[in-house]
């Protein structure tokens, strides 16, 4: 097992882990990274993400879906995502996913991919609720379930003040709004997945928590690959 993968995927899985959205009870666990034996167990009941790595770790002939390559793959993005054919995941997906309601991944052939922008925009019911009564709150749990960058304003103990731009809706599709400051966490009860927050560091941020420090070539990734899965869904401005 890649200690390093463990990490990572730990990183991204707490904030929604720890609301009790997705992957079994105890989210702490993901947060004792000297037991990194404890957070391969706990990723394995991870329904969603775990299909994924499984698939992406197949596909690109690594023995461990924790690989530290597979599970950036599936947050952030990088080349293994193009070697995994969409048939091959909307297959992998029917085996995991059918008999769960709305979603519109089971006619998606043309994007599908193995990234969690799939999983929040296509596979969770939310984006088709974005045209009726619902839309404010499917907007806000879009914006707040995927994977979004922002830019530390300033660090006060285990919070931040981080500027990012949070999904609109524009009467036919997504766009970024305009920047907004929030408050979010990046360490609790003195346990943190990172080493620590500086002013001017571009972050993920998944739910209310601070995953990662980005390289520049990370930010583009997330952001592009978020945007390539809206046009393909439909769902861009002018769409």
């Amino acid at each position: 097992m890649s200690e390093r993968g463990a990490l990572l995927f730990a990183r991204y899985a707490y904030p929604p882990n720890e609301l009790g959205y997705c992957g079994p009870a105890d989210a702490g666990t993901l947060l004792r990274t000297e037991e990194t034996a404890g957070i391969e167990r706990h990723a394995r009941r991870f329904e969603g993400a775990w299909c994924y790595l499984e698939l992406l770790a197949e596909t690109a002939g690594l023995a461990d879906p924790l690989d530290e390559r597979v599970v950036e793959a599936y947050w952030i993005g990088n080349e293994l995502l193009d070697r995994t054919a969409p048939a091959v995941l909307l297959a992998r997906l029917r085996d995991r996913f059918d008999g769960q309601w709305g979603g519109t991944w089971r006619d998606a052939a043309d994007r599908a991919l193995a990234h969690h922008t799939f999983q929040v925009f296509d596979v969770y019911p939310w984006a088709g609720l974005l045209r009726g009564p619902a839309r404010p709150t499917a907007l806000s749990v879009l914006d707040r379930c995927r994977i979004r960058t922002g830019v530390v304003h300033s660090v006060r103990g285990e919070s931040a003040t981080v500027e990012s731009r949070p999904l609109r809706w524009t009467g036919t599709g997504l766009a970024p709004g305009p920047p907004r400051r929030e408050s979010v966490r990046w360490s609790t009860g003195g346990r943190s997945l990172i080493a620590g927050l500086a002013p001017g560091d571009v972050v993920a941020l998944h739910w209310d928590w601070v995953c990662d420090v980005l390289t520049p070539a990370q930010t583009a990734r997330v952001e592009s690959t978020e945007a390539r899965q809206l046009t393909a869904l439909g769902l861009s401005p002018g769409r």
